[in-house]
């Protein structure tokens, strides 16, 4: 399965002439995965696993690296410091909320500035951070997605590089965190929003994600 899914994303790529991005759970995958994706992404878990992220690093491909929700974002040093050792120094380092004790994860904007003051590139996922766990995210009730332009705005005018938004055209009909994604429609004046904030922060426009709409 895991070869067949690689075959679509390197079908997506050619196709449309974008960049594809992809998890990556274990070390023995890495080398595969890599010849069919542009970024390599370390789960959230699994940030903190030393032989994963080096070997992502190896790789030379960009990496994102998802902060563990049961991290503070200045332990994030042993992810960056675990890449630098590889030589790679093209990789981001993405916020997706922390553990709160209850079934909502927490954003906390201090995260950007914090994990940047490290020397690293951020991302905010504005998707995953909104999941609302112990519910099926097959269930309309495991997500709060009204809150996903909220979130983005607030983590353009912290300053993150880059943004991390699943959407589909329906999302309830998507095969993997249907309850949390954007819907389609919706995503252009997302961005478009974005940029405005960004431009007022005194920010080029064009970084990460954040690309004029023609």
């Amino acid at each position: 399965m895991a070869n067949e899914g690689l075959k679509v994303l390197a079908k997506v790529r050619k196709e449309f002439g974008v960049p594809v991005l992809t998890d990556v759970h274990r070390v023995e995958d890495v080398p595969l995965v890599a010849e069919h994706v542009d970024v390599l992404q370390i789960p959230a878990y699994m940030c903190q696993q030393t032989s994963l992220v080096i070997a992502c690093g190896k790789t030379g491909k960009p990496v994102n690296i998802k902060k563990g929700q049961f991290l503070a974002p200045e332990t994030m040093d042993g992810a960056v410091s675990k890449m630098r050792s590889t030589g790679n120094n093209n990789f981001l380092l993405t916020e997706r909320g922390a553990c709160f004790g209850y079934n909502r994860l927490v954003a906390d904007m201090r995260s950007i500035p914090i994990m940047q003051q490290l020397g690293a590139a951020t991302c905010f996922d504005s998707t995953h951070i909104i999941r609302l766990y112990g519910i099926s995210s097959a269930d309309p009730a495991g997500g709060e997605p009204r809150f996903i332009s909220h979130l983005t705005m607030a983590a353009v005018a912290a300053g993150t590089d880059a943004l991390f938004i699943e959407t589909h055209p329906e999302p309830m009909q998507a095969k993997c965190d249907a309850a949390s994604q954007m819907r389609l429609s919706d995503y252009e004046s997302l961005l478009k929003m974005a940029i405005n904030v960004r431009k007022a922060i005194g920010q080029p426009e064009n970084v990460g994600t954040l690309k004029p709409i023609n």
